[in-house]
C-alpha cells in the first residue's frame, strides 16, 4: 500500500502488507500478491475466482465516484437554493433573446447534447465556433421546442471560445427530495464533463493546451483556493470522479483494461495468458508515462510563459 509514487522514503512492513510513502506525492497504489505474477499462496490476486477479482479491480474506481458523490453533497448542503435550467429574466444587452429564447424556456440540450444541471451547460458553452451560434432544445409551455441558430456574444481565453451567458436561471428549492436528486445529477454532470471532454479531445474540439497533468491541476487549485472552500470542494469532486472514470476506461495498464480481461476469462471460461495480459499492461504503462512527462512538461512550460 503506497502513497505516491517513485523511490520509497518511509516503509514499514505489517502482518501481511507493506505501507511505503514514496518520493512523488502524485497518487498512490494497492500492489496485490499475485496481481502481475503467479504465486504458491492461496489467499493471492491471482488465485480466486475471476468474479471477486473483478470486483476487487473496481472497487477501487467505484469508490472514486462514491468519493466525488460525497463531496458534491456536501457542497449542496451548504446551500439555500439550487441553479436550475428555467430562464427567468434576461440581461443588459442580451442577444440570445433576440434569436428565439424566451423567459419561461428550460434548456434541455445544446447541439444534440443534453442538459440536466447548470455544470451540463457550462460546459456546453465551452469550446464554441466563434460566431456564437448554438441549437438549443427548451421546454416551453409543456412542449419540446428546437430553437435553430440561437446567438450569444462569445469571450475567448487560453484559445477557447465561451459563449457569454446572457440570462439568469430561476432557483429550484431545497427539500430533501430536490438535495438527493441535485446531489446524484451533480454527479452524473461532472462525470459526462469528463466523458464528454475525452470525446472532444480525441475529435480535435480542443488541443494539447487544453490537457494539464498533476503540475498544471496544482497550479490550477492554488488560484481555486483564492476564491474560495466551495470551488475548492468543486475541484476535488470533480478531480476524483475524473480519476474514477478514467481508470475504468480499458486503456492498457488501467483497471478497466484488467476488467476487460477479467470479463474475457468469465465469458470464455478460459484467462489470457499471463505472461500476454503483462505485456499489453507494460507497453500501456510506458506510453501512459509518456504521456505524462508530456503534459508536465508542457504544464512547467507554461508556469513561466
Amino acid at each position: 500500500f503506497a502513497i505516491g509514487f517513485g523511490p520509497a522514503i518511509f516503509k514499514k512492513q505489517g502482518k501481511k502488507t507493506k505501507y511505503s510513502v514514496r518520493i512523488f506525492p502524485i497518487g498512490g497504489f494497492c500492489a496485490l500478491e499475485g496481481e502481475d505474477s503467479d504465486s504458491d499462496d492461496p489467499s493471492a490476486f491471482c488465485n480466486q475466482s475471476a468474479w471477486k477479482r473483478l470486483i476487487v479491480i473496481i472497487a477501487g474506481a467505484f469508490f472514486n465516484i462514491v468519493l466525488g458523490f460525497i463531496i458534491v453533497m456536501i457542497i449542496l448542503s451548504s446551500q439555500n437554493v439550487f441553479a436550475g435550467t428555467e430562464i427567468s429574466a434576461f440581461g443588459e444587452g442580451a442577444v440570445s433573446c433576440e434569436h428565439g429564447l424566451k423567459v419561461g424556456d428550460t434548456i434541455m440540450g445544446v447541439d444534440g447534447r443534453r442538459i440536466y444541471t447548470t455544470h451540463d451547460l457550462s460546459y456546453a458553452f465551452s469550446g464554441i465556433d466563434s460566431d456564437g451560434e448554438v441549437d438549443l432544445l427548451v421546454k416551453r409551455n409543456g412542449k419540446k421546442v428546437l430553437l435553430e441558430d440561437v446567438k450569444f456574444d462569445v469571450d475567448s481565453e487560453n484559445d477557447i471560445n465561451y459563449i457569454k451567458v446572457d440570462f439568469f436561471v430561476n432557483p429550484i428549492e431545497k427539500t430533501p427530495l430536490n438535495f438527493i436528486s441535485q446531489s446524484f445529477k451533480t454527479t452524473v454532470s461532472y462525470g459526462r464533463i469528463v466523458w464528454f471532454s475525452l470525446v472532444d479531445l480525441i475529435t480535435g474540439k480542443y488541443g494539447i493546451s487544453a490537457v494539464s497533468g498533476p503540475v498544471g491541476v496544482t497550479a490550477a487549485i492554488g488560484e481555486v483556493v483564492k476564491t474560495g472552500v466551495n470551488n475548492l470542494l468543486q475541484i476535488f469532486a470533480l478531480i476524483t470522479i475524473n480519476l474514477g472514470l478514467f481508470n475504468l476506461l480499458p486503456i492498457p495498464a488501467l483497471d478497466g483494461s484488467r476488467a476487460m480481461f477479467l470479463l474475457i476469462e468469465l465469458i470464455f471460461r478460459k484467462p489470457v495468458p499471463q505472461k500476454y495480459e503483462a505485456a499489453v499492461h507494460a507497453v500501456g504503462m510506458l506510453v501512459l508515462l509518456g504521456f505524462m512527462v508530456l503534459i508536465t512538461i508542457k504544464d512547467v512550460y507554461f508556469l513561466f510563459i
